[in-house]
């Protein structure tokens, strides 16, 4: 009997895949990155060939180090950077071109014309979203317009769209399923949050023809079993979907309305179930669904935070200062503060609560005593005091104080950042045990939905804390901080 359920976890920056058994213990964790593609100043694509390559290869190593075989597992979950635009040939199923991610931002003037028209608040009643090039339904109409014969074609239904999700799914499935979830598709400017449809009227906004478009599943259901799948026998279900910040809403075991969680990865994202009603933010927060369970819909409050593990690859790869990501916080220790240095990290425009595409990155605040290290520990402090606002903004949104703040992602096992978020924000700061709980909830809905696991108790009971962060900072240094880092946006 298959005793392991395998989740894929397909980021912004490279794939992970985890096995997990039956008392969700990890028997094995893979990771690979994989190239980023910057064409002009402002793009940001991937190539989906590169990211199939990337998840067969570490779904190969992850069977080979549990020391099992494709056979053994029950069910394959999926979980995915979000907005990011992929279409292909439904025929051949290969790429038309390269994917564009959440991160680019070459549709800003497209959303700007739509918001000179008067149309935000009609998007943002229907889809609990703002005009932002952030979404997928810009990029999208961006695909059609300038990939040549590619809006006929879709119109003829000879092209596919899909979130990453759907692209997996549709060659894990050799093909067969062309679907997404409601926590993927309420990302991308095309369905209606109420009805969990994609919207007629917001496909004609974006030009976008419902022939190109997969079909609405749950989040926790069979789409369909493998097929001429190298590394895996075919016939294995293919059974949850989630985006990667509601699948780690999910993996926190985040069920009941008031609770939240914070993932740090290559962005950073809080997420507060708000239950079966949709609220909605005065504040510049998005509304989004949680999942899709059968007989239930959950709801969230989300903020957004572009740029957080992406600036320290950031010092690593484009200033050279660190070798290695991990090296940070060390390099951030050997000073006690950032001698002044404010790095505002808004390498791709600013999210919420401020919503401002055309922001970049500044750092202010440089003498001749300025040092790498100095810079370093402004990172870590612009990543904290990013999280800072989004949650300052949640809390008076939902009109509920957090006893505690859950984090998750890579990012987490840095100890000064998670200290120094403690620390501005004035409330404790926990850790689980695993950190990886995106693919933790991918796993979890998957097996939910094959038997493989009877309820949500169980990933309840089994979420355990690592470390909690309690803080230390006087109110006084907090509210210096923040009145210089405000003073720091306003600027970017």
């Amino acid at each position: 009997m298959a005793a392991y359920v395998l989740a894929i976890d397909q980021g912004t920056t490279g794939t992970t895949v985890l096995v997990l058994d039956r008392k969700l213990s990890v028997r094995a964790k893979v990771n690979a990155e994989y190239p980023q593609h910057f064409p002009r100043p402002g793009w940001v694509e991937h190539d989906l060939e590169e990211i199939w390559g990337s998840t067969t290869a570490m779904i190969r190593r992850a069977l080979s180090r549990a020391g099992i075989r494709g056979k053994d597992v029950a069910a394959v979950g999926i979980t995915n950077q979000r907005e990011t635009v992929a279409l292909w040939d439904r025929s051949r199923g290969r790429p038309v071109h390269r994917a564009i991610v959440w991160q680019d931002r070459r549709t800003s003037d497209a959303c700007a014309r739509l918001k000179a028209e008067g149309r935000e608040g009609f998007v943002r009643e229907r889809t609990g979203l703002v005009l932002d090039p952030y979404f997928s339904g810009t990029k999208l109409g961006w695909l059609l317009e300038n990939v040549k014969g590619a809006a006929a074609r879709a119109e003829k239904g000879e092209l596919a769209f899909g979130t990453i999700d759907t692209f997996l799914t549709y060659r894990l499935t050799g093909g067969a399923a062309h679907v997404t979830d409601p926590s993927n598709a309420s990302r991308t400017l095309l369905m209606n949050l109420r009805t969990l449809a994609w919207d007629p009227e917001l496909l004609g906004l974006f030009h976008v023809p419902a022939a190109v478009l997969p079909t609405i599943r749950m989040s926790s259901e069979v789409y369909g079993t493998t097929r001429g799948v190298k590394v895996l026998p075919d016939g294995i279900p293919v059974a949850g979907i989630a985006g990667d910040q509601q699948a780690a809403l999910f993996g926190q075991a985040c069920f009941s309305p008031g609770e939240a969680k914070c993932t740090y990865g290559t962005g950073a994202f809080i997420l507060e179930n708000t239950g079966v009603e949709p609220v909605f933010s005065n504040r510049g927060l998005l509304t989004t669904v949680a999942w899709s369970l059968p007989g239930e819909v959950a709801y969230a409050l989300e903020g957004s935070s572009f740029i957080a593990g992406a600036a320290v690859q950031w010092l690593r790869d484009g200033l050279g200062i660190i070798g290695k990501a991990a090296e940070v916080e060390a390099l951030a220790r050997s000073v006690p503060d950032t001698g002044g240095v404010v790095f505002v990290p808004a390498l791709t425009g600013l999210g919420a609560p401020h919503w401002r595409p055309e922001a970049r990155g500044l750092v202010t605040g440089i003498d001749r005593g300025t040092t790498a290290a100095h810079l370093a520990r402004a990172t870590l402090e612009g990543i904290a005091l990013q999280i800072h606002d989004l949650a300052a903004a949640m809390q008076a949104d939902s009109g509920k104080i957090f006893p505690v703040f859950k984090v998750d992602g890579g990012a987490t096992g840095n100890d000064l950042l998670m200290q120094l978020q403690a620390d501005l924000l004035g409330v404790p700061v926990e850790r689980p045990r695993m950190v990886e709980t995106t693919a933790l909830g991918a796993a979890f809905l998957a097996g939910l939905a094959v038997g493989f696991w009877q309820s949500r108790d169980q990933i309840r009971q089994a979420w355990k804390k690592d470390r909690r962060f309690v803080p230390r900072m006087a109110a006084a240094e907090r509210e210096r901080l923040l009145k210089r880092w405000h003073e720091a946006v306003a600027k970017a």
